[in-house]
């Protein structure tokens, strides 16, 4: 049995009007049970050499479909570049754009075996570096 554990740790001395300091962790553990997860695509990166272009991440067809799965995405965009972004969606749906250096943990949910996890470049941005993970239940 596998055990993967996710931390995050968010903390700020000048977000709010007191220090702010939040941290959480959580195994990544079967849907509805305390086994670990133990499948993953194992870390990759992708270089998308062209603007206007989306490629897929996790796509549903890799993937056991039903509701009593679990699967997690995590993507971070590699460019330091504070103007270089990446937009993030599930089929048609914008779930929000990773700015350089910016990362993304999400659930990828393939009830129906059709929910692909997306990036998509930005017109006139081009050799954009990603990197990604997927831990999935089979």
């Amino acid at each position: 049995m596998a055990t993967t554990t996710a931390t995050i740790t968010l903390s700020s001395s000048d977000l709010t009007g007191d220090s702010l300091s939040l941290s959480t962790t959580t195994n990544l553990n079967k849907a509805g049970t305390l086994t670990g997860l133990d499948q993953t695509t194992g870390v990759s990166r992708m270089i998308i050499a062209a603007a206007s272009t989306t490629k897929i991440i996790a796509d549903a067809d890799d993937y056991a479909s039903g509701p009593a799965k679990n699967h997690k995405v995590y993507v971070k965009m590699l460019s330091t570049v504070a103007t270089e972004y990446v937009t993030l969606s599930v089929d048609s749906q914008e779930v929000g754009r990773l700015y350089g250096g910016d990362f993304a943990f999400i659930p990828f949910s393939n009830s129906d075996g059709t929910h692909d996890v997306k990036v998509t470049t930005p017109s006139g941005q081009t050799n954009t570096s990603i990197e990604y993970i997927v831990i999935h239940q089979a």
